[in-house]
């Protein structure tokens, strides 16, 4: 067997080169259930459907796995796409999502060795895979091989390649923005609630060159406004960026090397104590260097905005409070960035963030057991800060408690009127009412 017969591609005939020679595109490779995969021409990809199937008695309809159908494909509801990392390899991964008892899936998972794709959940369907179930309903879902605490052992420029060739597609398929309110990692995913907080994952973590990445999305980052913008991008070098991690898990120091996170303080000096996420340390203890702990890191190609200046120091607005970060005189670790921010209308003290951007109660059907709209999460915008995005959010709700819509409105998109805009807040984006924010261009 070939090794192009073991990728499972097929070939097509394109151009003939200068020396005469045929020139071979692969082309998405149909399952034996006769689907196509959703993938570019030109990129390595077939299909393997996920399991959709129950896993408890025969007429117990709400135990089931992995992932729900959807009509997403006509409805506008897909605005985001997640990248994850396995934590497995990748015939493992294919065999976790191929078992209902796992109860999870994602819509397409990457290789790492060469890149290549294989798509087991229909776009217009729903993947289980960010732990959040609106994020889940209105993003597709991407599993790239790879372990996050040695990413970059795993994360190949054939990954890299392929992953951004499927997300460009992707993202002009659904009319995704190419920025990093809509383009996130696992780690950028919003808990529903604060309780969630410590529930929430850290893939494909620190070791993800996020600056590599968006520029195969075309979207390098550059100057886009003067040096003194409020609204500034991230832009350390990924191989002179180097950081030291802890594997808390395990208990052990990772290895020194480059990196896309830059760490944060709570004050304008190396002794000062990291950064606390308000969900993660709700204690009050200080941020930690723990490679989960994003609350004490940003990340390149992410955006904030200028909340002050010390010698060789720069704050910004994170989680309702100032981080400070090493701008060291004559190093490039921020660029100034011309965009929109957010902030609290005239007369607002504070306003509340979200997790989810569901619609209000009033708006379900009569007797139907509405989800709740939302709890505040930990984290508020102050009046006097702002923070990157502005993009409007979808509000919806996307109801699938049983495998074969068998009770009343199953397998049902409820809309609302609430308005809600995402919003960069520290690490994860998340949500708030448009009724409560100003959407205003950086100065």
């Amino acid at each position: 067997m070939t090794s192009r017969q073991r990728t499972g591609l097929a070939l097509a005939l394109t151009a003939t080169g200068a020396l005469g020679l045929t020139l071979l595109t692969p082309v998405p490779h149909a399952g034996a259930d006769g689907t196509r995969p959703e993938c570019p021409r030109g990129l390595a990809c077939d299909w393997v459907p996920a399991a959709y199937r129950q896993i408890g008695a025969p007429d117990d309809k709400e135990t089931y796995g992995n992932y729900d159908i959807a009509d997403r494909a006509h409805n506008g509801t897909i605005k985001f796409i997640v990248l994850h990392d396995t934590e497995e390899d990748f015939a493992t991964t294919l065999d976790i999502f191929r078992n209902p008892l796992k109860q999870t899936s994602a819509h397409y998972v990457v290789r790492s060795r060469d890149g290549h794709v294989t798509q087991m959940v229909k776009t217009k369907d729903i993947a289980w895979q960010a732990g959040n179930w609106y994020v889940n309903s209105h993003s597709i879902g991407i599993e790239q091989e790879g372990y996050a605490t040695t990413g970059a052992t795993w994360y190949t420029p054939e990954m890299y390649r392929s992953t951004a060739k499927l997300v460009r597609h992707l993202a002009a398929t659904y009319d995704i923005p190419l920025d990093r309110q809509h383009i996130i990692g696992h780690d950028g995913v919003p808990p529903t609630s604060a309780a969630g907080t410590r529930n929430m994952h850290w893939d494909p973590g620190p070791y993800w060159d996020w600056n590599r990445f968006m520029s195969l999305l075309g979207r390098p980052t550059g100057p886009t406004a003067p040096e003194n913008s409020a609204l500034v991008t991230i832009d350390p070098g990924f191989t002179g960026n180097r950081q030291v991690f802890r594997d808390c898990e395990k208990g052990v120091d990772l290895p020194v090397q480059g990196s896309s996170a830059v760490p944060l303080y709570t004050e304008p000096s190396t002794g000062a104590p990291l950064f606390p996420d308000p969900g993660l340390h709700t204690d009050g203890s200080p941020g930690t260097n723990c490679a989960a702990d994003w609350g004490s890191k940003i990340s390149a190609t992410q955006q904030a905005v200028v909340a002050d200046h010390a010698p060789g120091w720069t704050a910004i607005w994170w989680y309702g409070r100032k981080a400070w970060f090493r701008t060291p005189p004559h190093t490039r670790i921020t660029t100034p960035t011309a965009g929109l921010v957010v902030t609290p209308k005239a007369g607002r003290t504070d306003v509340p963030v979200y997790g989810v951007a569901y619609p209000e109660k009033s708006e379900y059907p009569a007797g139907f057991a509405a989800p709740a709209p939302g709890s505040p999460l930990p984290y508020t915008i102050s009046a006097g800060q702002s923070y990157p995005g502005g993009g409007r959010a979808p509000t919806g709700y996307f109801y699938a408690p049983t495998i074969d819509a068998s009770l009343p409105y199953g397998h049902t998109y409820f809309p609302g009127r609430q308005k809600y805009v995402t919003v960069q807040i520290g690490h994860r984006v998340a949500f708030v009412k448009a009724a409560d924010v100003d959407i205003v261009r950086a100065h």
